[in-house]
């Protein structure tokens, strides 16, 4: 077991050359997406959505801070389960996530996929693969093909995983692609102690997975994903070694999902000493009392913050709702929209 992660935001430590804009623009994604989550968790209790829900609470700063980080504009971010709060911070609108859980033919799915395998490839944004370590290779092979176009001069590919996933060949085949490019790649592994129900201990041998880095050949960085400052700090220098041509880079944070491995889990496993410990910080918690301690926001701007998050998902979700679900008579089975191929 990796030693204890420090309980207390050090403000001295963040303050200096803390990027005040970024840092809000993450803690806001951060409070929309757990927003946007809680609603769905509701919803699906209420047997209002067909299929899993999967959520990212206790990962969000980890998340969010890698979409902040990302240029909307050129870079490719391939999110997995637990990413609402990347793909709100890279600029997913809240309408498209409501859509996608409650079959509207409106969605990026156009209503043929329930929950989390969504994406807008037109706009660099791949929908998650449920075999998970597989989106490294689709990145890969994105950012290759600009590579063959001319067209990756300052580009980033970026995409998640969790500890469980770095065991997989396709995690394997698609970084060791990457190694061998030298693409400008980033992977963030959420290393939060369980592959599903397995502990870590009965995932791999190695102590800490920034071993797996090494042996790749690429730069590996290991942050404390429940301290939001340390996650931006951390994702920020190695989107930045990527674009300027540092390689494939891969962050492991360090951290406890707050949550079952779905809805449909109680996560009844997971060691009460986990839970107690320094991993099962709330990140969203900490990151509040950091742009407090900071001087950053206010307790008055956050609530305001968590005002107008809780009205844009009530309003995404209620416009969701009455929206048209798929004919099966005018459908042409096509994954993804005509405007999603071009």
């Amino acid at each position: 077991m990796a030693s204890p992660i420090s309980s207390a935001p050090d403000s001295e430590r963040i303050a200096a050359g803390v990027d005040t804009d970024l840092m809000r623009r993450t803690l806001r994604a951060m409070i929309l997406s757990r927003t946007l989550e809680s609603k769905l968790s509701s919803l699906y209790k209420a047997g209002k959505i067909v299929g899993g829900v999967y959520l990212g609470t206790g990962q969000e700063a980890f998340s969010a801070s890698l979409g902040c980080c990302l240029d909307q504009d050129k870079d490719i971010f391939a999110p997995l389960i637990r990413d609402q709060a990347g793909r709100t911070a890279f600029g997913e609108p809240v309408i498209e996530a409501t859509r996608t859980y409650l079959g509207s033919v409106l969605g990026p799915m156009r209503g043929r996929d329930g929950n989390i395998h969504r994406g807008r490839p037109d706009q660099r944004r791949p929908a998650m693969i449920s075999h998970l370590g597989a989106s490294v290779s689709v990145v890969a092979g994105m950012l290759m093909a600009r590579r063959l176009k001319g067209e990756l001069e300052g580009v980033v590919g970026a995409t998640c995983v969790g500890d469980g996933a770095t065991s997989t060949g396709a995690f394997h085949e698609g970084l060791n692609l990457a190694a061998v490019e030298k693409l400008p790649i980033v992977v963030l592994v959420a290393d939060n102690q369980y592959a599903y129900s397995t502990p870590r201990e009965r995932q791999f041998a190695c102590e800490s997975l920034l071993d797996r880095a090494r042996g790749y050949g690429i730069t590996g960085r290991e942050v404390d994903a429940t301290d939001l400052s340390v996650c931006l700090d951390g994702v920020h220098k190695a989107v930045e070694a990527a674009r300027s041509g540092g390689g494939p880079q891969m962050v492991v944070g360090k951290l406890l999902r707050l949550c079952g491995h779905g809805e449909h889990d109680d996560g009844s496993y997971v060691a009460k000493n986990l839970k107690q410990s320094a991993l099962g910080r709330d990140c969203l918690e900490v990151g509040i009392q950091q742009v407090v301690e900071l001087g950053i926001s206010t307790l008055q701007e956050i609530d305001q913050w968590k005002t107008e998050a809780a009205e844009e998902v009530q309003e995404a979700v209620a416009k969701a709702q009455t929206e048209p679900t798929p004919d099966p008579y005018l459908e042409d089975w096509r994954a993804v929209s005509e405007e999603g191929m071009q």
